[in-house]
């Protein structure tokens, strides 16, 4: 009786540790790329930056997304699921601190450390949840949205001001965020010592897998339509404070409606999957983000900082709803834990390469028409294509089918 009872206990134990490790890791996904905006002509008048070389502090992790995602999901059957976040967190946190060093190129080294250690923590978790909450996939997606989308609201509403309370500048801005890693790391290696001194716990380890997940056609829908939410989404990240200002709007305040659009997203992002992981299929929803999508960038078109908090609004219920269906994809569209991996690791290196070229053809654009309408344009037709691919996305098929 007594031995049930501490197995009871440890696994309490054990289940609070999973969470805080879903918690954490997600908070480090996307506050050091979105701490960024806020401080960015900081950034470029200490170290005399051009519009391409902006453009880059955001690409540059993109494309390590690209370039890197589907080897990490193959190295992952190898190392173990709760490894690489570890690693994910060492090479992250060696990031933050290059790119806070002063140095123009070290600055652009941090950025594909920092690329990299996301990457990997953004292909590992959802096996991660997969692996260790199989009947709780829709809530624990919540959670992991909602944490990652919170860290950005703190990170895009008080960037400034921590670099004004750290007395840093934009260095302690960007720097702060080391914090958050290293909590994270701790709460992994008390999960790695738990879980060895109880060796009849399960670990979060998965299996093989021989499945090609680039021959799969659900597979390729899934990956677009993440990379085109995600090229919606780092527009915004790179240029919003750029074209608020031409639209006359204090630059101090595009923080805060960037904070708007992450504070929407969390409700959203907590919500949708719950609700959509008990749909049949999630159609209706793709209809509804790709309209509220294709209005948001209408606006921009039309009113220009006219209604911007409502606007952001509007992008924040959009990016909230199609982030939370693109990473319950990879878990809802799979039947193992393995293949939850392979297809986050291809979605995230087709989708970010995707994504990573919308930055700079939005600026590119804007070079050409400086009205911005011509980079919005290019933002609505991405919204059409994505509504192509997501509608087939959002059918109840498997990528194994």
């Amino acid at each position: 009786m007594m031995k049930n009872e501490v197995k009871k206990d440890a696994s309490y134990v054990l289940l609070i540790i999973n969470v805080l490790v879903v918690i954490l890791i997600s908070s480090n996904l996307r506050s050091p790329i979105v701490a960024v905006a806020p401080v960015l002509g900081e950034v470029r008048d200490t170290l005399k930056l051009d519009n391409f070389q902006v453009s880059l502090l955001t690409s540059i992790p993109l494309f390590m997304f690209a370039v890197c995602s589907v080897l990490v999901s193959r190295f992952s059957s190898k190392l173990g699921i709760s490894k690489l976040l570890l690693y994910s967190l060492i090479i992250l946190s060696f990031g933050l601190f290059l790119r806070i060093t002063g140095s123009l190129w070290l600055l652009f080294l941090g950025s594909i450390f920092i690329g990299l250690g996301i990457c990997i923590g953004n292909v590992v978790t959802p096996g991660y949840v997969k692996n260790n909450f199989p009947k709780q996939i829709g809530i624990m997606t919540g959670i992991f949205a909602v944490s990652m989308n919170l860290t950005a609201a703190l990170a895009s509403g008080f960037s400034v001001k921590i670099g004004e309370w750290t007395g840093f500048g934009w260095r302690g801005s960007l720097g702060v965020w080391l914090v958050i890693a290293a909590l994270a790391f701790l709460v992994l290696i008390l999960e790695f010592i738990f879980n060895k001194k109880n060796t009849d716990q399960p670990k979060a380890t998965i299996s093989t897998s021989d499945f090609n997940m680039f021959k799969s056609s659900q597979a390729w829908n899934i990956s677009i339509f993440m990379g085109l939410q995600s090229l919606f989404y780092y527009c915004l990240v790179a240029w919003l404070p750029s074209f608020l200002a031409d639209y006359h709007m204090p630059s101090d305040s595009s923080g805060w409606v960037f904070f708007v659009i992450q504070i929407t997203m969390i409700p959203v992002t907590f919500c949708c999957p719950i609700i959509a992981s008990k749909m049949k299929d999630q159609r209706m929803m793709i209809v509804f983000v790709c309209t509220l999508m294709f209005v948001s960038t209408m606006m921009f078109v039309f009113m220009k900082s006219n209604w911007i908090y409502v606007n952001a609004v509007i992008i924040g219920i959009a990016n909230g709803l199609s982030f939370s269906l693109s990473i319950l994809f990879f878990s809802t569209r799979t039947k193992s834990s393995i293949n939850a991996v392979k297809i986050s690791g291809m979605a995230q290196s087709v989708g970010y390469l995707i994504a990573a070229f919308g930055p700079p053809v939005f600026g590119k654009l804007h070079d050409w028409d400086v009205s911005w309408n011509s980079s919005f344009y290019f933002m609505s037709s991405a919204v059409l294509v994505m509504f192509f691919f997501g509608m087939k996305a959002a059918k109840n098929k498997y990528v194994e089918d």
